[in-house]
């Protein structure tokens, strides 16, 4: 039987700014990429994106329920590599560029952000009254 390894990590919360990429969701399109492909070199196989619960601390004495948006990656275990020799072939496509396109070097940046941004909807409809 197969065996995987997993990672998980966060993810992007805002794309950066790239020449070429004018609209946001262009930019984290981008980012996304960048990670995905980052991860791919490594071995990892993206396989899916969860939101899960994540209990932190509010105030001295409170906590509060956050939702974090997270992908999840998978790579062939180390015993099933040893017992099944096809699974150390390379992955990644001979014609994936060794840097991203655009000209932008994928140089060393962290996985995860701390600070959260606010996520909004474009072209959401704007109800201007207040509930109460």
């Amino acid at each position: 039987m197969q065996s995987y390894e997993y990672l998980a990590v966060p993810a992007p919360v805002k794309g950066q700014k790239v020449k070429g990429l004018k609209t946001p969701a262009e930019r984290y399109a981008h980012q996304l990429t960048l990670l995905l492909n980052d991860l791919a070199r490594e071995g990892w196989e993206y396989w899916r994106a969860d939101c899960l619960p994540s209990e932190e601390r509010k105030g001295l004495t409170g906590t509060t329920t956050v939702h974090n948006n997270m992908l999840v990656f998978r790579r062939p275990s180390a015993e099933t590599l040893a017992e099944h020799p096809q699974f150390t072939e390379t992955r990644v496509s001979p014609t994936l560029p060794a840097e991203p396109a655009l000209g932008v070097q994928s140089g060393p940046r962290p996985i995860h952000e701390s600070r959260r941004e606010p996520q909004f909807r474009e072209n959401a409809p704007r109800n201007d009254t207040p509930e109460y």
